[in-house]
């Protein structure tokens, strides 16, 4: 901590109204236009930062903020990210929340102190080091919570985009479509293995006809899949194996001798309804092309 007491908390107690509605207008200027609800919260946050700030620079002006006294001022501040985030603002239009400060500041500063030159100088660059680290820190909340944001959208869409689907009453459908990495494979075995488990299946099918590319690492994904199927009871089929697909795994030496593999999932269906004990037959009394009801 600084040996002398800052004059900042001086400069806020007198002249916070105005240093915060001069805010307001650099806000408004640096930042995208605020509509009246927005300007009004805008002005809450504002004058709900400036008292945080105030009280963290009292009990602390070594310029630093990673003390406890700027809990409550960094806590705010993650709040402020997140909640910007979520309304779509840029990192930038966030960042200006603390930076916009900066102009309205230091004219109130000028106005107090400009006939010292050397306290003028020292809170001024007080001023600096804590709205830059202070700009900082919210710019580095503002993209954890976007990544954190991004990451959960992405394990949404990988549990959308692998279904398991239940065909009959002992028989699974895994339908896959695109890439299949690793991260990918944990949550097509974790789904499968829930799915199998739930409905007590003795068959799962796992489709690949919307697998655009089969490698070596792809072939050892369905490779692990089967296999942890197997450990909980349920025979594992692997349809949509193309001509292409067939040559690549040829080509790559990769054992599939162990699975049961099939070029349709109709194939792989018939199949696994014949392994159950069950047929399909058609009713010799509906014509061929009676309408569905």
């Amino acid at each position: 901590m600084s040996s002398t007491q800052s004059k900042l908390p001086e400069i806020f107690d007198k002249r916070e109204q105005k240093i915060t509605a001069q805010w307001l207008e650099q806000q408004q200027a640096a930042g995208r236009k605020l509509n009246p609800a927005e300007r009004a919260q805008a002005a809450r946050l504002s004058g709900e930062f400036v008292g945080l700030l105030n009280a963290a620079v009292r009990q602390d002006n070594s310029g630093e903020i990673s003390g406890p006294a700027w809990s409550a001022v960094r806590d705010f501040l993650v709040s402020l990210s997140t909640r910007r985030v979520q309304d779509g603002y840029s990192p930038s239009e966030t960042a200006s929340f603390i930076f916009s400060l900066k102009q309205p500041l230091f004219a109130a500063l000028r106005e107090e102190f400009g006939s010292d030159g050397k306290v003028l100088g020292d809170e001024i660059w007080l001023a600096t080091l804590l709205l830059d680290k202070l700009g900082l820190a919210t710019v580095e909340a503002f993209q954890k919570t976007r990544e954190d944001m991004i990451m959960r959208q992405q394990r949404e869409l990988l549990e959308l985009s692998t279904p398991v689907v239940r065909l009959w009453e002992n028989i699974l459908a895994l339908p896959l479509i695109g890439t299949l990495d690793s991260a990918r494979t944990q949550v097509v075995m974790q789904n499968l293995l829930d799915a199998i488990v739930q409905t007590r299946s003795d068959y799962a099918i796992i489709d690949i006809t919307g697998v655009p590319v089969v490698d070596t690492l792809v072939a050892q994904h369905l490779l692990k899949t089967v296999a942890a199927a197997r450990l909980m009871g349920a025979d594992c089929l692997i349809s949509g194996i193309r001509p292409q697909i067939a040559q690549t795994i040829i080509h790559l030496g990769v054992d599939l001798s162990d699975v049961t593999t099939k070029a349709t999932l109709a194939d792989a269906f018939d199949l696994a309804l014949r392994r159950s004990g069950h047929k399909v037959v058609r009713d010799a009394a509906a014509p061929a092309n009676a309408p569905a009801r």
